[in-house]
């Protein structure tokens, strides 16, 4: 069969503003930026050739707000709309015969891969490549005009396109760290390091693995009365209208507080106070319930940071396999609870999932690399099903080491160290 003619990107443009997109990018599959995404990209779509990155603008004010519900609409809403734009780009395209496949711009997305990667496409780095903006220390796109008040999505196309568009030349984040200050968990550090483990079990509480968290809560309760003394009855009215309206962000203040972008950065240049005081201050302010894991360097941070804020302890993420343990370790690391340990540590896993693994936790940093590399302070042989079932609380360590299903050599207080640092 002969591969589509190349396609007219002035063309292609005008096609997706009219659709009501409000910026759009061009990207080859080829290209370097999609290098670790490229086999999954083609796994779902065969005949990719070309990306077309699209970005819709939200509301500002609506983000901002302190009633959350508010902010979670616009989030809604326009995820719906940028959807609704890539289906009909889509429809167009295939109108003319070319085969084109329209990625969620969220949910839904592949939860057989949980709690592993779920989408298709990386919205971010796409959008990056595509010229759409840069990423801010919040980890968000910032578009020049429109600054982080948007939502990405994206187009598959089986042809060419004869127009490559290129990363801007700067990037608008200010690093004012507004984004820093508001975070309710810390999750964005100063230095620039990003805790994705706070961010996820607070943020995206009713989402994934907060929400098989609920669910083992109803499970483990005897009667009523046992299951309002583990789950208030807002958290229950809550967890029922993210069911039945679409998940429901917890916080995602620091798109709120964003002062980024041309057509945003008016108000916080006129009156940096006053743009505080109305921003980020009645953020900071609320009062609220912010779900943290036990022992999680969250946990610290509110209790130290916001102490007007309840903090909640509930279950973090789970590995489903020992290769999602090691590939998620620099997920769930939490630098705080690293201080003053400098060790490397050989994993060797037999049994159902064999691995090795050499990790190396210095100046409250991770670093993990396939193998058993160098000399290790401490080397853990261990069953796999046996160390699955003690990270998911089924396997007693102590008992697991005992019958040596996990064996330890050097000392223990350093596979207890060890545990400290990622307390999911």
């Amino acid at each position: 069969m002969p591969r589509p003619a190349g396609l007219s990107g002035d063309e292609l443009r005008a096609m997706c503003l009219a659709a009501g997109a409000d910026d759009v990018g061009f990207v080859s599959l080829s290209r370097a930026e999609l290098d670790d995404q490229r086999a999954e990209i083609l796994d779902a779509f065969p005949p990719a050739r070309s990306l077309i990155a699209i970005v819709c603008r939200m509301n500002r004010e609506p983000v901002r707000s302190v009633s959350r519900p508010m902010a979670n609409l616009e989030f809604h809403q326009t995820t719906d709309h940028v959807n609704e734009v890539a289906r009909e780009i889509v429809r167009q395209l295939e109108d003319r015969g070319i085969r084109a496949l329209n990625p969620s711009a969220g949910f839904p997305m592949d939860m057989t891969k949980f709690p592993g990667k779920v989408w298709v496409v990386s919205h971010k780095p796409v959008a990056v490549a595509a010229g759409l903006g840069r990423m801010g220390v919040h980890r968000n796109v910032i578009h020049p005009r429109f600054g982080n008040f948007i939502i990405l999505g994206h187009v598959l196309v089986g042809a060419t396109i004869d127009e490559e568009s290129r990363p801007i030349d700067y990037n608008p984040c200010l690093s004012c760290k507004l984004c820093v200050a508001a975070c309710p968990v810390g999750a964005i550090k100063a230095d620039g390091q990003f805790d994705p483990s706070a961010c996820l079990t607070h943020n995206y509480r009713e989402f994934m693995n907060g929400f098989t968290d609920w669910v083992e809560k109803v499970a483990d309760s005897r009667d009523a009365r046992d299951y309002r003394r583990r789950v208030t009855d807002q958290e229950s009215a809550s967890m029922w209208q993210s069911l039945s309206f679409g998940a429901n962000y917890k916080a995602a203040y620091c798109l709120a507080v964003c002062p980024a972008g041309e057509e945003v950065i008016g108000p916080f240049l006129q009156d940096r106070t006053q743009f505080l005081g109305e921003t980020v201050r009645p953020l900071q302010q609320k009062e609220e319930t912010i779900y943290v894991v036990p022992g999680s360097d969250a946990e610290e941070y509110v209790a130290q940071r916001f102490p007007h804020k309840k903090a909640r302890r509930v279950a973090g993420i789970r590995p489903a396999s020992i290769a999602g343990f090691i590939s998620g370790m620099h997920i769930v690391f939490q630098a705080g609870q690293s201080r003053g340990l400098n060790a490397v540590y050989h994993f060797r896993f037999t049994g159902a999932e064999s691995a090795e693994a050499t990790v190396t936790i210095r100046d409250q940093k991770l670093d993990v690399k396939p193998g058993l590399i160098g000399k290790a302070d401490c080397a853990i042989t261990a069953d796999a099903g046996t160390w699955l079932g003690f990270l998911r609380k089924e396997k007693n360590i102590v008992w697991a080491i005992i019958r040596r299903k996990v064996r330890v050599k050097g000392p223990l207080s350093l596979l207890k160290a060890f545990g400290r640092c990622f307390p999911a």
